[in-house]
């Protein structure tokens, strides 16, 4: 579980980084008729835990790169995720201070994280929970490792502050709407009040669910499936970081 680190030095190699990582998302199919989800719990293929392997990716998005990196990001990421990591981003050296210290902060999650992959995409960091690993089948009550976990992103959360959390939650297509969508907010709201608990302060904080419009993977596929079954937790730059990095005052 080693973490990567990639500076991206000229709009070219980041593009080409970035692209590199792509997965392709197609719609999601809202026909079928029925209403519980498959839980899985290993590869298929080769029997391994899934979310124990975790790979961190830097760069610092910089002026006239940051629009093309941007669509490269949004297509990586869904464009939710994207967007508040576009709108986060300030570029030049303050976003370099910034990047740095999201660097020190992924990698601290990367090694107390049992059951996450962490990435760092521009100024920001993205941790994805499986939603298999953190809550029952139809449930958003926290399994005991996820609470675990979020405590372990908690401690983290305070000792870097001067960050904004967007927590998300997605499903796979299988269901309703109705209940995809109650779910998704269920587990995402889930997370943040476990964390808030915890001292996260809620200011910082917000919860928002996608039932299953935001795919990462194929739903047609066991195995896509069950990733689309996710929470995601975006940690973005917020004013308080961006002044103490501007100002000089950022470690």
């Amino acid at each position: 579980m080693n973490v990567i680190k990639l500076s991206l030095a000229s709009l070219l190699s980041a593009t080409m980084l970035f692209t590199s990582c792509q997965t392709t998302k197609p719609a999601a199919d809202s026909s079928t008729g029925t209403t519980t989800e498959t839980t899985i719990g290993t590869t298929p293929a080769t029997g391994e835990k899934k979310g124990m392997s975790k790979t961190t990716k830097g760069g610092i998005i910089g002026g006239g790169a940051g629009a093309v990196i941007g669509g490269v990001i949004g297509n990586r990421m869904g464009n939710t995720a994207a967007g508040a990591i576009i709108g986060a981003a300030v570029g030049g050296a303050t976003g370099a201070v910034i990047g740095r210290r999201m660097d020190k902060q992924a990698e601290e999650l990367e090694k107390s994280m049992e059951n996450a992959n962490v990435e760092r995409v521009g100024e920001a960091i993205r941790v994805n929970f499986d939603s298999g690993i953190l809550f029952k089948v139809n449930s958003a009550e926290l399994s005991p490792s996820a609470k675990a976990d979020i405590a372990k992103l908690a401690e983290t959360l305070k000792k870097y502050e001067g960050t904004n959390i967007i927590i998300e939650g997605h499903t796979d297509n299988t269901g309703t709407r109705e209940l995809n969508q109650r779910l998704s907010e269920a587990r995402a709201r889930a997370v943040a009040s476990y964390a808030q608990s915890l001292g996260v302060e809620a200011s910082r904080m917000e919860s928002k669910g996608y039932a299953f419009d935001q795919p990462i993977a194929d739903n047609s596929t066991v195995e896509g499936r069950q990733q689309n079954r996710r929470v995601e937790v975006i940690i973005v730059a917020g004013e308080e970081m961006k002044e103490a990095a501007e100002n000089g005052e950022l470690d």
